[in-house]
């Protein structure tokens, strides 16, 4: 039952293989605590009691509240699957409540830094140093996540219509409109690329050897080019993501076209970002009225 649940995540729901692997780890973690292996798990005689004696002893452990949050989740999924194919007739989790957790707000680089960082005049005409200021470039004004960066393919990309096609979760695609600064900085990178590298895969952004970027590279690329402008203890390609929602927002965009930009299925998802710039406008409030200190 339990393989046959981690299928349906993966294959029917369309989950990451990283969220189906959070999934099996943390129905392995309840089986170790009813002493039993997976194949033993009978979950017609899992009864509430066990499962908030988990729960007690997850707290006991002091995880975060939203480590077990998820955890909690997991055995929910699992439960109302066995419930729709009809494996139970009952289901233990019902009363198990969801504890409490306080989103941080999402950190972003300040318009200022991200000037600084796109403006630079002694960046090198070559390839390597281009490629990476167009994909900061490409981060920060799509606000893309960094998996989909990865997977752009040439033919996903219109220079002269000036819009990309993204592949985003669960394999929903949406296209982006991009705007001339962008459209000359890739045209610039391509036209380097092509000289530069001989053999190419068939992605936008390649290595020297022309075979496709991982996500670590990427990642410490952007890690390193944003430790010279910013402080922000998190560096990384998700805080352009944030960047280019909070810059949208405070812009004036529309809540609902940030939404379709981002890809969110939701849009509490995206409703984090107003939270953001209103904090801002307190900020601003605080310090220029002269009845707000």
């Amino acid at each position: 039952m339990m393989n046959e649940f981690l299928q349906y995540l993966q294959y029917e729901k369309n989950y990451s293989s990283h969220t189906v692997l959070s999934y099996h780890t943390d129905l392995l973690q309840f089986c170790d605590f009813l002493q039993l292996t997976p194949a033993q798990l009978d979950p017609k005689t899992v009864r509430s009691q066990q499962i908030q004696q988990w729960v007690l002893s997850l707290m006991s452990a002091e995880l975060s509240a939203r480590t077990l949050s998820r955890k909690i989740s997991t055995l929910k999924s699992f439960w109302h699957f066995l419930l729709s194919r009809g494996y139970v007739t009952q289901n233990p989790t019902l009363k198990i409540i969801l504890p409490k957790t306080k989103k941080p707000l999402p950190a972003f680089f300040k318009e200022s830094e991200m000037e600084t960082v796109l403006n630079n005049p002694f960046i090198p005409d070559s390839f390597e140093p281009v490629r990476d200021q167009s994909i900061i470039n490409l981060f920060y004004q799509t606000g893309i996540r960094l998996a989909e960066l990865i997977n752009i393919k040439d033919s996903d990309i219109d220079l002269t219509e000036g819009n990309l096609r993204v592949i985003g979760k669960r394999n929903k695609q949406r296209i982006i409109p991009i705007g001339e600064n962008l459209i000359k900085d890739i045209e610039r990178y391509i036209k380097l690329r092509n000289e530069e590298v001989e053999v190419l895969e068939p992605y936008l952004f390649v290595r020297k050897k022309g075979k496709k970027m991982y996500p670590k590279m990427v990642y410490n690329l952007v890690h390193n080019t944003m430790s010279e402008v910013s402080s922000l203890h998190k560096r990384s390609p998700h805080v352009l993501r944030h960047t280019f929602a909070t810059g949208m927002l405070n812009g004036g965009a529309d809540i609902n076209a940030v939404k379709e930009l981002l890809g969110h299925s939701s849009l509490a998802a995206t409703q984090v970002y107003t939270h953001t710039s209103f904090e801002e406008l307190h900020n601003i409030y605080k310090r220029a009225h002269p009845r707000a200190k």
